[in-house]
């Protein structure tokens, strides 16, 4: 396995601070354009699936990487990303299952933790799970090294549809890739 200093995943490299992801406005398809605009990758949910899938295709239309449940029913939340030029897991999401907070971690497959994604307000989560009316505000996620420093977040906008940026600060030896792939992943796998 590669130490956690790859640069790419799928032959994708994402060295940009900020991106901004647009969802389709009837299903789980995404477009991620970096902070000038360019599509860099895009993303749709297989449906009828068994097993919960996501393919992530390159500005070209080739798969990159794939998003994979771990599990036919994964309640708690075992992903895998797939590096789709070798096969190779490549990160593993794992979800800390509460009813109020959305809570994720980002690791290397042997367990080596890079990140944390965590929803900035339990309080908005619970009035989203409880009210439907209210879905339709902006998620907010925070990103954090294992030691607990901010290393990004999740912002999203008020709009029909999901719009919202990833913005990634200093992230030291984590490769920057696979935080945007993670998060792009996660706000996916949350049906946000």
């Amino acid at each position: 396995m590669e130490p956690p200093t790859r640069r790419d995943i799928g032959g994708v490299v994402l060295d940009d601070d900020t991106y901004t992801v647009k969802q389709s406005h009837f299903r789980n398809k995404y477009k991620v354009y970096d902070s000038a605009g360019n599509l860099v990758l895009k993303s749709k949910q297989k449906l009828f699936k068994m097993k919960e899938e996501f393919p992530f295709y390159d500005a070209d239309g080739n798969v990159v990487f794939r998003v994979k449940a771990k599990n036919v029913f994964d309640v708690a939340g075992d992903y895998v990303l797939v590096d789709e030029r070798s096969g190779d897991p490549v990160l593993v999401l794992n979800k800390n299952f509460t009813f109020f907070h959305h809570r994720w971690t980002i690791q290397l497959p042997d367990g080596t933790e890079l990140a944390e994604v965590a929803s900035r307000s339990a309080v908005l989560e619970a009035l989203r799970s409880l009210i439907d009316v209210l879905s339709f505000l902006p998620h907010k996620y925070s990103i954090t090294s294992p030691e607990g420093d901010s290393i990004g977040e999740i912002q999203g906008h008020f709009s029909l549809r999901d719009k919202y940026d990833v913005r990634i600060h200093d992230t030291g030896s984590i490769p920057k890739t696979a935080l945007v792939a993670g998060a792009i992943a996660i706000d996916a796998l949350e049906g946000n």
